[in-house]
């Protein structure tokens, strides 16, 4: 299947998903993972339509965005080290996955001396598996109103990652979780600037989508198996 035929199948799929449970379809972005594809691959998705790119390495997103056309909105969605925040904050308009407080306060640190208050989302962690990064759930109310806290820094919602399982009841409740957090923190801080849920990959994006997802995060499922 090509990859004209596989976005019309995912956003079908993403608007039966939102109406079986009463969503407007138009409230969920289609943000296409384009980490290790060339730039030609991502032309090729650009050309059908698609101007929301994911990157997961900085020093990839650095190199990929001035080649390709200045109207795509890039996000990144991977783990950030302090020491490559500078090729990641003047090329993505979100950050997916703020991890830590030590984090959150480099950004900020960073995007105020360069004049760019960078929007993130707080990654959080709501299988409670080892192996992935983020808050725990138990402790996310109190560190994200601690990350909104701080000065130059555009908290715009929460990130998560759904357990490793075909077990749907458990990726549901991981989506869940995400979403009941959610809202007790937008009735804290206010609902004007958080506003987003980035939840659900390539093999679950339909139930992300059921349970309030506003951004879901596809890479094999638009561009095909990775080549590395």
């Amino acid at each position: 299947m090509g990859r004209q035929e596989n976005l019309v199948r995912i956003r079908e799929k993403i608007e039966q998903a939102a109406r079986r449970v009463g969503r407007n379809p138009d409230e969920v972005k289609l943000l296409a993972v384009s980490k290790v594809f060339p730039v030609a691959d991502i032309k090729s998705v650009y050309d059908l339509g698609v101007r929301s790119f994911a990157e997961s390495k900085a020093q990839e997103l650095r190199d990929k965005v001035p080649l390709l056309p200045e109207d795509i909105e890039w996000h990144f969605i991977g783990p950030l080290q302090t020491n490559k925040i500078k090729y990641v904050i003047p090329n993505a308009q979100l950050i997916h996955a703020v991890d830590s407080l030590k984090l959150a306060v480099a950004l900020a640190e960073y995007g105020k001396s360069r004049g760019i208050k960078p929007a993130v989302l707080i990654e959080i962690n709501t299988s409670g598996e080892k192996e992935k990064h983020g808050f725990l759930a138990g402790h996310a109310i109190d560190s994200v109103l601690e990350i909104n806290a701080l000065d130059n820094i555009d908290v715009r919602g929460l990130m998560t990652m759904a357990p490793y399982t075909e077990d749907t009841y458990q990726i549901g409740k991981s989506f869940s979780t995400l979403y009941k957090l959610y809202e007790s923190i937008a009735s804290q801080i206010g609902k004007d600037n958080f506003t987003e849920l980035s939840m659900g990959m390539s093999s679950d994006f339909e139930i992300a989508v059921e349970e309030g997802s506003t951004i879901v995060r596809i890479g094999t499922g638009i561009f095909g198996p990775r080549r590395r």
